[in-house]
């Protein structure tokens, strides 16, 4: 079974909005955090938002304001969820989910979003 599964990205235009979810597997021990990443071409993955178990979260400050991070526990399944709004082209990259264990870190496959008109 495959710990984290991504949805949601796309191509939108500048200022649209748009919802990414993650599905991660509750058989995924010991969770430290949960996150969201970008890597747009040419740059390293920067952190765009994360929430500790612990329920403390922050924001990288180019998407403060504009983005909000949350999280949905189901019987399986937790889920992570990034509503990004006032989109800009800046903001076009491929999203990472993340799950931090003690252990080790789980890495979704990336989902591509795209701001242009």
């Amino acid at each position: 079974q495959v710990p984290l599964v991504e949805s949601g990205g796309g191509l939108v235009q500048p200022g649209g909005s748009l919802r990414l979810s993650c599905a991660a597997s509750r058989s995924i021990f010991g969770i430290n955090a949960l996150g969201w990443y970008r890597q747009a071409p040419g740059n390293e993955r920067e952190l765009v938002a994360d929430i500790t178990s612990g329920g403390r979260i922050s924001y990288a400050d180019s998407v403060k304001g504009r983005f909000t991070i949350s999280r949905e526990n189901a019987p399986n399944t937790v889920y992570l969820h990034l509503n990004m709004n006032s989109l800009k082209p800046e903001d076009t990259a491929v999203y990472y989910c993340q799950v931090a264990t003690s252990s080790k870190n789980y890495w979704g496959q990336g989902t591509q979003v795209t701001v242009s008109s």
